[in-house]
């Protein structure tokens, strides 16, 4: 199993699960979500995550700041 499975499974979650995401992308450091409903998101939960180091939205952008 990969180190990261079980916190992309929780990320999944936190955001609302699979049906509140429209789109995704992805760079080294970010995470983008188009979501449909923000509302949805646990931000707070999100941000305890072990491989995350925040959060912001940006253009209509979800945004979660991973890496090292």
């Amino acid at each position: 199993m990969g180190k990261f499975t079980e916190d992309a499974a929780l990320l999944l979650k936190y955001v609302g699960g699979k049906e509140n995401v429209k789109v995704i992308t992805h760079c080294v450091t970010r995470m983008r979500f188009v979501l449909a409903d923000t509302k949805k998101a646990d931000i707070k939960a999100i941000e305890n995550l072990k491989s995350t180091k925040g959060t912001f939205t940006q253009s209509g952008q979800f945004q979660v700041i991973i890496g090292n």
